[in-house]
């Protein structure tokens, strides 16, 4: 996934027009990194987004490579069918795996790279044993399920230590992905935490330009990301 000093820039689409995305994903494709795709079962989480189809449909006409986030019950299944689709990333909740590791390996023999989603209630520790494996860690910032939640200023303390185990690791560094509540206000405070991916859903498209505001959040995210 890159050097780990880059500052990644994934729009969710989540609070997009849905009926016209094409255009929508359009509008960021030149300053964005990746599109994050929130998909979720009504199940895991209680929302439905996309389904299968729309996600294939999706990642078909996406000018931007698709950072998928599967809010759903049955990961261990469907995962890997996401990556098949040709999802460029594909995370994974923790809470709702049955084999992490099993999970973990057919996403990635599909051709896709790995992220593993905590919520907030969800400690670094339970998770720290899959850091050497997986390409991403995902730390939710709200709690999945709805766009437009208030940052949870308190899940800092742990993207700091997610940071710290990341910094002490030998292989390839993992992303550390902030997904919730990033907007103007709140991407300096994540930044300077550790995380050097963000989603940005709300504050990207209920804007007039959403251009410019990944621009201006990407230009923040930089001047705060310090480790």
């Amino acid at each position: 996934m890159g050097n780990d000093k880059r500052i990644l820039i994934n729009p969710s689409i989540l609070n997009a027009n849905f009926d016209d995305l094409e255009n929508e994903i359009n509008k960021v494709s030149t300053v964005s990194d990746a599109i994050h795709l929130d998909i979720m079962d009504n199940k895991f989480v209680p929302n439905l987004s996309f389904d299968f189809k729309r996600a294939a449909e999706i990642i078909e006409f996406s000018t931007l490579p698709i950072d998928a986030h599967l809010m759903i019950e049955d990961p261990d299944t469907i995962a890997p069918q996401y990556a098949q689709i040709g999802c460029d990333s594909v995370s994974f909740h923790f809470e709702a795996a049955k084999n992490c590791r099993q999970i973990i390996a057919n996403i990635k023999s599909n051709g896709a790279k790995v992220g593993m989603a905590i919520k907030p209630a969800t400690p670094l520790s339970a998770i720290e044993e899959f850091l050497d494996v997986i390409d991403m860690l995902v730390v939710m910032t709200v709690e999945p399920g709805f766009g437009g939640q208030a940052f949870m200023s308190e899940q800092m303390l742990k993207v700091s230590q997610a940071r710290a185990k990341i910094n002490l690791s030998k292989g390839e560094p993992v992303l550390l992905q902030v997904d919730g509540g990033i907007s103007l206000t709140t991407i300096s405070e994540a930044a300077l935490a550790g995380a050097n991916c963000f989603v940005a859903g709300s504050a990207v498209y209920k804007d007039s330009n959403p251009a410019e505001i990944v621009t201006k959040l990407r230009e923040l995210a930089k001047n705060s990301f310090k480790i």
